[in-house]
């Protein structure tokens, strides 16, 4: 039991460093030969929209507006799809190591695995979601670190 729960506690520090991770990374798309650029961090949020000024025609603005909104859209899809890739590869294994697809471990809905006390962890003191503390108010394993 005491393998399962070194296991385990080793399992969930993997897994929040792939998250700090995630959060730091950045990833770009772009669209209209780069004319509209969309940075986004690993978890999907947008941090930066560029737009270059070829991309306004001062002649059409009615135009110009659609176009360069269509083109924002564009962008951040792409940088979404790059950082959908980027969850993937970061996250993948945790998934793939508990038979699950990525978003969650197992099939079963917030990561149960179907083994009491394993992902997402709710059985186990200081092993629940991630950044949270146990209940019980401790600091948990990882000496109030969270």
């Amino acid at each position: 039991m005491q393998q399962l729960l070194a296991a385990a506690q080793q399992m969930q520090e993997q897994l929040l460093n792939a998250q700090e991770e995630l959060a730091e990374a950045e990833v770009e798309g772009s669209a209209g030969g780069g004319l509209v650029k969309a940075i986004v961090n690993g978890q999907g949020e947008l941090v930066e929209l560029t737009i270059a000024a070829a991309a306004i025609d001062p002649a059409n603005p009615d135009e110009t507006a659609q176009t360069v909104a269509d083109l924002v859209l564009a962008a951040v899809r792409d940088a979404n799809r790059a950082a959908g890739e980027l969850q993937q590869e970061k996250m993948g294994p945790f998934a793939a190591g508990f038979g699950g697809a990525p978003g969650g471990f197992g099939d079963t809905p917030g990561g149960d695995t179907g083994i009491p006390g394993l992902p997402g962890f709710p059985g186990l003191p200081g092993l629940g979601e991630p950044g949270t503390k146990p209940a019980d108010g401790s600091a948990g394993p990882a000496g109030g670190q969270h």
